[in-house]
């Protein structure tokens, strides 16, 4: 027997299995029952959380609020009523676009980074691409937008898919400021799953908050079974560039972005992150676009603004300089020219003399093997003959005789390479005296842990090279230089990220391959970065630089690039060329803001293909330089079109979106103190220690809430069990800082606000204050008129999947027995003194007088319930007639646009030329797969936006005045 499942919404309280439930959220399951996330509040069950399917349950039972039983508050200033309501209200999720608590973050607030939020959630599906630029916060953007999900009960179940060097990177951000815990599923955190775990549970079910690796679950076939049956509320996919269709042939690109197509179809909400979102081509960013809304375009190579507006939002440090200039410090670039050595010089000639008999005869301008051997020449001696040493080891194995010349050639070249010793490596000795020399900005101090030292290289073979030589000629320790490349484990690289941002490890030096410039931070402790050898793409610049100067930098970033001077006119001349680029690279960042736009191919592959056909054809940096300039004034940026007319976002609309939710309490930490000294009077073992002028307060926890941390991360895990919080963002940054000089380096302090799994529990132990169907009553001394009570009710009307569509907290007043009308929350609270004022409690629970008043009111509330149902059904006609226009607007215009999709199939397969069997066959394949991805569009948009009269009513609180 069930009653009105429709009535099924967060914060009913049901009874299953005859125990009470809180239902915490309601979920659609495939077979269109509802799944019921709950937690229990009669005694056998207290804190369990279970799941209930109502396809499965043979009786649940909505507590009927007429039937609700009017108790008498006893507590000394009604302190259990006021831990109540406010418990009650801080379950209310917000239904609205506005902001209730990411901006209350720990983290210094800009206006700019609030965007992407109030952008997402103005769209029916918060799926949005944050593709700001590189050092901007996106991390942040992300966890703001994530918190205001959660507070809306659609966070619960929630997947961050990052590269490998970033996982703990961003599981601590995210937990560190928004309370947000993810389990990291590195190959450690997998071990541990399998080990805990049944063998065929499938740990995305078992976590509801995780964060992996794209190459982990590209490379475990059995992730990729788990994700097809799992699904989440949000996914989150950082550095997403690498997961768009870029038209590339290596299976593994082709892997992450069917994988990232599959993550796409399994949540509502869907983030993406990238600040180099698109490499130019229409399609490229389409294939983003689709994740994010598949019926959004229907030609990926002809589309417009309109197709894509509210999907992605793009900003350059020059956008918001105002907001954050005490957050970027200029960064200082220098350039440091080494003068090629003899045995430098003779290799310098040997290469720009070579020429090939038979190597690059297929060789496409940019693509040539001699441009190849140069690139890894100016990188070090050893990178080049590493290379040279290959290719001849390939040519051998051929053992084609027409590759004896070309064999000879390289041969010769590899002996020149092998004379250059370290002493005679002019760059590398140049560096040296660099770093040695006293005196200047750029005296490096390894002595002190702050001040520590990052050099990228792109090769593999140079960061070998320094990692052998640098120590014992700049007297470090082995232990103080730490090598990071893509071919680490996940877990070293983790670990290397960590030590270098941490003060109390011994790491003062990173030799870093271009694993390092993606999305890692590297600018807690260093503000010094040497480029050993010249990118040969604007992006890898960008990306680099970007690891020191970001927001968030406390010093000045000192950006040094190492360029070797040779006496050869050819060698001299490409050299010349790379310099160009450190300067565009510069005026870029200052100006337009993205430096590719200058190349505008938006790929790195592609803007080292245009550099190297420079070099190949002996273009002076001069004209190379003029080419750029014409690039960036006749192709503008692919994003620059596709935003159109749309004004960049830069904050302006933060202030105006900001809301506060109803509070009986000052703040959170005036609510957690009155919250848990009345547990602890409640007989719970806490040995509460609060400190109300350092704003922290300690306690111990208790089994329960130690239940509650089972499945949650062990790092954020206190020891002994003891949580130590405060809800001072500047201690908690403090902390933040703090904790890199610690051995874990995970804040000890957390951060106390609602989302926090401490206050939660909080919330949800003062919930169970009172009994099965009890509303407190309270008497005011004040504020009503004699003889006036005021019942107060809160109203939800969900949506067909069960999320709050329609919530309203509401007075129904009555004077001498009779309805005299309805009244606002706001009202009320102003009236009665709610929160603001001491009540002071009369204590007349045994007077025969009240308890004649509570059974006369006892006998109205069937009345009002009625009445508050009529009410609650006038807020549905006026919420229905709003949003019924829109919603018609909605699938009208998604009809439009699934005529243009099968429009698009029809031109494409008229220009084929196949066989016209194949061609319908083909046709009526892809046609069918437009319906399908139609058809479950518009029945999620109408499962989400339709309501049924049928609302969730609870009797909150009865409030009398005194003698009535």
């Amino acid at each position: 027997m069930h009653t009105n499942l429709s009535q099924l919404a967060p914060g009913a309280r049901i009874v299953v299995r005859d125990a009470e439930w809180l239902v915490r959220r309601v979920d659609t399951t495939s077979d269109k029952a509802k799944a019921l996330s709950v937690v229990g509040l009669s005694e056998l069950v207290r804190d369990r959380r279970a799941v209930f399917l109502t396809n499965a349950e043979r009786k649940i039972e909505i507590l009927d609020p007429a039937q609700t039983r009017l108790v008498p508050d006893a507590s000394s200033n009604f302190r259990s009523s006021l831990l109540y309501i406010e418990s009650l209200l801080r379950q209310t999720p917000p239904t609205d676009g506005n902001l209730y608590v990411g901006h209350k973050a720990a983290m210094d607030m800009v206006p700019y980074q609030l965007d992407p939020a109030i952008q997402a959630l103005a769209q029916p599906r918060q799926r949005i691409l944050m593709a700001d630029a590189v050092g901007l916060g996106k991390t942040l953007e992300a966890g703001v937008l994530l918190s205001e999900l959660i507070r809306r009960g659609r966070g619960k179940r929630i997947l961050v898919v990052t590269v490998k060097s970033m996982l703990t990177q961003f599981q601590k951000e995210l937990w560190s400021r928004f309370s947000i815990p993810l389990v990291r599923l590195d190959s450690i955190g997998l071990q541990r799953v399998r080990n805990v775990i049944p063998t065929n549970q499938n740990p995305f079910f078992y976590y509801d908050r995780a964060i992996i690796s794209m190459d982990t679950l590209k490379q475990d076939t059995d992730y990729r079974v788990y994700l097809e049956s799992a699904s989440w509320d949000v996914i989150v996919i950082d550095e997403a560039h690498n997961v768009a269709e870029r038209g590339r042939s290596q299976i593994q690109v082709s892997q992450r972005a069917k994988l990232a197509k599959l993550l796409s179809q399994r949540s509502d909400t869907l983030i993406l992150l990238s600040a180099t979102p698109h490499d130019g081509r229409a399609r490229s960013f389409a294939s983003l676009m689709n994740m994010l809304d598949p019926t959004a375009i229907a030609d990926p190579d002809n589309y417009g603004p309109e197709d894509i507006q509210g999907l992605f939002i793009r900003r350059f440090k020059k956008d918001i300089q105002g907001q954050v200039s005490h957050a970027f410090k200029e960064r200082r670039i220098s350039k440091a020219h080494a003068q090629a050595s003899p045995a430098e010089e003779v290799a310098f000639n040997a290469l720009a003399d070579l020429r090939f008999a038979r190597l690059e005869q297929r060789r496409s301008a940019g693509e040539l093997f001699k441009t190849t051997l140069e690139k890894a020449l100016f990188s070090s001696p050893v990178a080049c003959l590493q290379t040279v040493t290959h290719r001849i080891d390939k040519l051998l194995k051929s053992s084609d005789p027409q590759y004896a010349e070309d064999i000879a050639a390289l041969r010769d070249l590899a002996e020149k390479l092998a004379a250059i010793r370290p002493a005679d490596f002019a760059k590398y000795r140049k560096l040296v005296d660099i770093l040695r020399k006293p005196g200047g900005e750029w005296h490096w101090k390894p002595t002190e842990t702050s001040d520590r030292l990052v050099i990228f290289t792109e090769r593999i073979e140079t960061l070998h090279f320094l990692a052998k030589h640098l120590p014992n000629d700049l007297g470090l320790r082995p232990d103080q230089v730490a090598v990071l490349h893509g071919g680490l484990p996940d877990v070293d690289q983790q670990g290397i990220v960590e030590d270098f941002g941490r003060e109390e490890a011994k790491v003062r030096l990173l030799l870093a391959s271009d694993v390092a410039s993606e999305g890692i931070n590297l600018h807690y402790l260093a503000h010094r970065m040497i480029h050993f050898d010249i990118p040969w793409s604007l992006m890898v610049f960008q990306q680099r630089n970007g690891r020191i100067d970001r927001y968030g930098q406390s010093q000045t970033p000192l950006i040094t690039y190492l360029l070797t001077a040779s006496e050869h006119p050819r060698i001299k001349g490409d050299m010349r060329i790379l310099e160009l680029l450190i300067a565009k690279d510069e005026e870029a960042v200052k100006n337009i803001g993205d430096p590719s736009a200058l190349m505008g191919v938006y790929d790195i592959e592609e803007e080292e293909k245009v550099t190297a056909k420079a070099m190949e054809s002996g273009q002076a940096a001069e004209d190379f330089a003029r080419e750029l300039d014409r690039n960036q004034q006749t192709q503008p940026d692919l994003l620059d079109l596709l935003m159109g007319q749309a004004a960049t976002p830069k904050g302006e609309a933060a202030q105006d979106v900001i809301r506060s939710m109803p509070s009986l309490f000052k703040d959170d930490y005036a609510y957690c103190t009155v919250a848990l000294r009345f547990m602890e009077q409640a007989a719970a073992s806490l040995n509460l220690d609060i400190e109300p002028t350092a704003r922290i307060m300690e306690l111990d926890a208790p089994d329960d809430l130690k239940y509650r941390f089972r499945l949650l991360p062990k790092e954020i895990q206190p020891e002994n069990w003891r949580f130590a919080l405060t809800d001072d963002t500047s201690r908690i940054q403090e902390e933040i800082v703090r904790s890199r000089k610690d051995e874990s380096a995970w804040p000890k302090l957390h951060f106390l606000w609602e989302l926090h799994p401490v206050v939660e529990w909080i919330n949800d132990k003062v919930l169970a204050s009172f009994r099965r169907h009890e509303a407190p009553v309270i008497t005011l001394t004040h504020g009503l008129e004699p003889g006036e009570q005021v019942f107060l009710l809160t109203g939800i009307i969900p949506n067909r999947r069960g999320q709050p569509l329609i919530q309203r907290w509401f007075g129904v007043a009555v004077a001498k027995d009779r309805f005299a009308g309805f009244m606002d929350l706001e009202t009320l609270l102003t009236r009665s003194g709610l929160g603001t004022s001491a009540l002071p409690n009369p204590g007349q629970a045994d007077d025969p007088r009240l308890k004649a008043a509570l059974s006369n009111a006892q006998n109205l509330l069937p009345d009002i319930i009625l009445k508050a149902r009529q009410w609650m059904s006038t807020q549905r006609a006026e919420f229905e007639s709003a949003i019924n226009a829109q919603l018609n607007a909605h699938l009208k215009g998604l009809e439009k646009l699934r005529d243009r999709h099968k429009q698009g199939v029809r031109t494409y397969l008229a220009g084929l030329d196949i066989a016209e069997k194949l061609k319908q066959s083909r046709g009526e394949q892809r046609i069918r797969e437009i319906e399908k991805v139609f058809d479950e569009y518009i029945s999620w948009v109408e499962d989400t936006m339709t309501t049924e009269d049928q609302p969730y009513l609870k009797v909150v609180a009865l409030l009398r005045r005194e003698g009535a």
